[in-house]
């Protein structure tokens, strides 16, 4: 009965966990998947082995719709998280709109796919480590939580002039950039954009900080405005050991 759990392997129980129209199990002597009507066959010509055949981790379409919720929920994109969650509140049609909201938005797309692949491996290995408790051996090891949403690799920085950097989407899309200008031997910064189906991904710290390793090359110091209703940005400024050095009062003119 004991066997060994690869990549390989893994991907294929995935695979037949999610095919909900047949019924699997796993052929321990012979280290594969089968439906029902091979294993039925197969006992057959093998009565007196009656622990060759194991039935594989159970997933339903419930569980489908958890773990789609759950991703919506600690999506930090707003835009994004709003329309998947509008297509989970559906009464009929979810898994399709739920796809559809997601080929909007590429980035976002593939966050879901290696979100979905980890959390099925994890699955499967809680499976493989209740055998293992069975067989008297040590558990393996879960794929640890990865708290970072942003693919870095999935997006080109591009730098545009001393102090101007852009970020191109997977698509070739411009997502986001920021610009500063020289003063009176002080880096101003005068752009600071991210478009908004691509923020709450942190490309917005990692723009930040390709201007300031730029301006610590060549001994700037840097200052930014920071617009009230964008004060939470602030905790990412405080980091990189920005220090308030003034406040600007603003007073709107009375209209006649």
């Amino acid at each position: 009965m004991l066997f060994e759990l690869d990549d390989i392997l893994i991907d294929e129980i995935i695979f037949c966990m999610e095919n909900q129209d047949s019924e699997f199990v796993l052929d321990t002597q012979e280290v594969k998947i089968t439906d029902n009507q091979n294993k039925d066959n197969a006992q057959k010509n093998d009565l007196t082995d009656n622990e060759r055949f194991i039935s594989l981790p159970v997933w339903n379409s419930n569980d489908g719709y958890r773990l789609m919720e759950k991703f919506a929920g600690d999506l930090k994109n707003p835009v994004v998280r709003q329309e998947l969650k509008n297509a989970l509140n559906k009464n009929k049609g979810v898994f399709r709109a739920y796809r559809s909201v997601l080929e909007q938005y590429p980035e976002a797309e593939k966050l879901w796919f290696r979100y979905k692949d980890k959390k099925m491996k994890n699955e499967v290995i809680i499976w493989y480590n209740a055998l293992r408790q069975e067989w008297g051996l040590e558990p393996v090891g879960i794929e640890p939580e990865d708290n970072s949403s942003l693919i870095l690799e999935d997006f080109i920085i591009k730098e545009n002039g001393d102090f101007c950097f852009t970020a191109e989407g997977s698509n070739g899309e411009n997502a986001g950039c920021i610009c500063a200008d020289l003063s009176c031997g002080c880096l101003q910064i005068k752009t600071f954009l991210v478009k908004p189906e691509y923020r709450g991904m942190g490309l917005g710290k990692t723009l930040l900080a390709k201007l300031l390793e730029q301006a610590d090359i060549k001994g700037y110091d840097v200052s930014v405005d920071l617009p009230s209703e964008t004060d939470f940005f602030s905790r990412a400024l405080l980091l990189e050991e920005f220090k308030p050095c003034m406040r600007r009062f603003l007073r709107k003119a009375n209209k006649a």
